[in-house]
């Protein structure tokens, strides 16, 4: 904890907001609160985004939300990526479980999958636009900023040296190892999800079922995501047994793989070397409190998610949007008080803490048992395969997973890039 005269008005490293963390939530709350006129830093710690595993299911949820800000259509125009309406759970006896987004009621009713760094790209492209945008690229967080118990803003190292940044409003968005978090000593709730992931790919050929799925195996879980010209494989595995799946071998890594995914077994071969293979360590947790005076925690930084289903990268987002919606106005009046912050929790928690639990739900009902038990036939528990038959429900999982609890929508203002005017 540093302790920092005070902000002086002329200083040119102040600014009306600071957003730690260039991942989804920063980049989309940086784009909007410029959008909005307000003068924003954002701090990567990276040189790029060129980081490959990354969360990347763009929902439905958001692509309304790039609808709403008029960018939704070049998305999907301008990036390469594969649109997949369905999901299928699908047993080693070949019996689907389906998750449906073609009956959403909206302009999208499907997931586009798009590499994190293209997203990230398009997100900040547009961003510096606006005058009042900046993003600094290799500058780390290294502690926060404090002036009479409130957070001024944040130090950082970047390769030119050491660096401070004043701000009216510090915004930690960076991940699920924040160190905005633990600087703040924000309290933290953590839960024991059953699993970690395995993130590796083979290659895809044309004759490939075209969908994303799901598929259980004995002892073992993966999810196929459609690259067009690869598979991205996830493979789930129980939570610390990361060691013991090394210990065994490369070769019986293989094996497992095409037992699980018999379609593709002929590219098991593919899989040379440990390196191939990034370990994804679950977590998932929330903050109990997402703020304190002058610093809001919003995305992984505030509620970690767990990868099931894909709903972490969108329910960031949405964090971005609300937090925009709530905080543009007092940022360009300079009177950001607490109130305000509890507010964006106020408006965000619910959602996520429903969301967390549904991630819940499915790793204790489906992923936790197979896992548990490599000599036991799969099974789908009997209530969601009967719910996933009936008219009534058999649409709730798309509508969770594909729009969240309840639609999000920007309610920020524009401005124009040349004279500063606002519009809507």
């Amino acid at each position: 904890m540093i302790e920092v005269a005070r902000m002086s008005r002329s200083s040119t490293d102040e600014v009306r907001c600071c957003i730690a963390g260039c991942g989804p939530a920063g980049a989309v709350l940086g784009l909007l609160l410029a959008r909005a006129g307000v003068r924003v830093v954002v701090l990567e710690k990276h040189a790029d985004f060129l980081r490959d595993f990354r969360g990347d299911t763009i929902h439905p949820s958001t692509l309304e939300i790039l609808n709403d800000i008029g960018l939704a259509d070049r998305f999907l125009r301008e990036l390469p990526h594969s649109e997949v309406s369905e999901f299928t759970m699908r047993l080693p006896n070949g019996t689907p479980v389906k998750v449906n987004f073609r009956s959403l009621h909206t302009r999208y009713p499907f997931v586009a999958f798009v590499p994190q760094w293209d997203f990230l790209e398009f997100i900040i492209t547009e961003a510096k636009r606006y005058p009042t945008f900046e993003l600094k690229l290799q500058a780390e967080v290294d502690d926060l900023l404090f002036e009479d118990g409130r957070v001024a803003g944040v130090r950082y190292r970047a390769p030119e040296g050491s660096g401070e940044i004043r701000a009216l409003l510090t915004v930690g968005a960076d991940g699920r190892s924040s160190r905005v978090r633990e600087a703040a000593r924000l309290p933290l709730v953590e839960t024991s999800p059953p699993m970690d992931v395995l993130w590796f790919r083979v290659s895809r050929r044309s004759t490939d079922v075209e969908s994303a799925e799901l598929r259980i195996a004995p002892g073992h879980f993966f999810a196929l995501i459609n690259r067009r010209d690869y598979w991205q494989i996830a493979h789930a595995i129980p939570k610390g047994a990361y060691e013991g799946v090394r210990a065994e071998g490369l070769d019986a890594f293989r094996r497992s793989f095409a037992t699980g995914v018999p379609d593709l077994a002929d590219r098991a071969t593919e899989i040379q070397d440990w390196d191939q293979i990034k370990l994804l360590t679950v977590r998932a947790d929330r903050l109990r409190r997402w703020y304190r005076p002058g610093l809001l925690c919003i995305g992984d930084a505030a509620h970690a998610m767990s990868p099931v289903a894909g709903v972490g990268i969108n329910v960031a987002i949405q964090d971005a949007v609300e937090a925009a919606n709530l905080l543009w106005a007092p940022l360009r009046r300079g009177d950001v008080e607490v109130r305000h912050l509890a507010r964006v929790q106020r408006r965000r928690e619910l959602a996520v803490r429903i969301t967390q639990a549904f991630q819940g739900i499915m790793q204790q009902w489906i992923v936790a048992p197979n896992l548990a038990d490599a000599t036991t036939e799969p099974s789908v528990p009997l209530i969601m395969r009967v719910g996933t038959r009936l008219p009534v429900i058999k649409n709730l999982p798309g509508m969770i997973v594909g729009m969240g609890l309840w639609r999000t929508r920007v309610r920020t203002p524009a401005i124009s890039t040349h004279n500063g005017t606002a519009r809507r």
